[in-house]
């Protein structure tokens, strides 16, 4: 009786065995295919020899970030810095504007900042420094653009002070500039201590400084459609390599405009208007058939055009954010925020 139970049982076992087996193994296999699938969707392509990932074109994940717009406004020996600390910050990130820029372009106007204008671009990476626990402080520039002697110093104290008072010293200090702000940060990081500098569309001022090895590692991002600047960044290049400066840099490219281009950059920009000034350009032949612009932002009559056709854009500081991002489309000279991966994993990668 044993025997026979222990018969049925085997038969039964086997049975089910029969049929779970390829069911289980069918199984398996799909989770594979998907997980494999998933992984490659998501990996990123290298960029300039940096092996950092190749930027998206949306700002929209950035508003969804865990980091949160809260400045703070100081006006220190009549020089206006804006700044902000997250909770446990490992480092500290000091940002120079463009000619005629400020420090409140980095931050949304709020109840602590009215004057403040959040442009797509400079917003974009002071929320990813502060996600990556980045204190972050600007300053303004008392004229129209950088003075490269008499304000290297004013800032280097604003900054020196700023950290004291927030007892920030056991933390690094890191730099980032556009435009006149690239000149300025580069000349500034000859008199005083950083990690490491982003020059962002500028080719520094390394023939009026006395680079060293100590010069800190330096990342050029920069749009090679402006000729004349690409030489000379190349130039720059080698040169602080010869110097044994740790140097690298990042190519920014034109943009493909789409219908939903502006709205997925410019925060607060309907889809519909989006679509609406798309169409509008095809029309007026400010974009190519495969949509890429003609001629920069700041020379297109784009606005005349905008208001011959009645597009209603309530707010008119948006008119301001869609010229940057039409500027940054066509990659000549701008601010940019789509390479801040690779900025961020270069200042993070010379931490010391």
């Amino acid at each position: 009786m044993y025997n026979k139970g222990n018969l049925k049982l085997h038969k039964r076992f086997t049975k089910f065995r029969t049929i779970q087996l390829p069911l289980f193994i069918t199984i398996i296999a799909l989770v594979f295919v998907i997980v494999i699938l998933g992984f490659d969707k998501n990996k990123p392509n290298s960029q300039s020899g940096l092996g950092f990932a190749t930027p998206k074109h949306s700002n929209s994940n950035l508003d969804q970030s865990i980091a949160q717009f809260d400045p703070t406004v100081q006006i220190l020996n009549g020089t206006e810095l804006i700044w902000q600390i997250p909770n446990s910050p490992k480092s500290i990130l000091f940002l120079a504007h463009g000619c005629n820029g400020k420090a409140a372009n980095f931050w949304d106007k709020s109840v602590k900042c009215e004057h403040c204008v959040g442009l797509p671009e400079e917003r974009a990476i002071v929320l990813e420094a502060l996600a990556r626990k980045f204190a972050v402080i600007a300053v303004s520039s008392k004229g129209k653009c950088w003075s490269l002697m008499k304000e290297t110093l004013i800032v280097e104290g604003i900054i020196k002070f700023w950290v004291k008072k927030h007892n920030l010293e056991s933390l690094p200090v890191v730099a980032l500039g556009a435009s006149s702000g690239g000149y300025f940060v580069s000349m500034l990081a000859s008199k005083m201590k950083f990690s490491s500098i982003v020059v962002m569309i500028a080719e520094g001022v390394f023939d009026r400084i006395d680079v060293t090895e100590r010069y800190p590692p330096t990342l050029f991002v920069h749009m090679p459609k402006d000729g004349r600047r690409k030489k000379m960044i190349d130039v720059n290049v080698e040169a602080l390599r010869r110097k044994g400066v740790d140097v690298a840099e990042v190519e920014c490219r034109e943009l493909q405009l789409s219908p939903r281009f502006l709205a997925d950059r410019v925060p607060g920009l309907e889809l519909k208007v989006s679509v609406e000034l798309f169409d509008l350009f095809r029309e007026k032949g400010f974009v190519d058939k495969n949509g890429y612009l003609i001629d920069d932002g700041r020379v297109l009559p784009w606005k005349e055009a905008m208001n011959e056709r009645k597009v209603n854009i309530p707010n008119k500081l948006l008119v301001s954010y869609i010229q940057e991002e039409l500027n940054l489309a066509f990659a000549y000279h701008e601010m940019t925020s789509l390479q801040s991966e690779q900025m961020f994993n270069w200042f993070e990668t010379h931490l010391r």
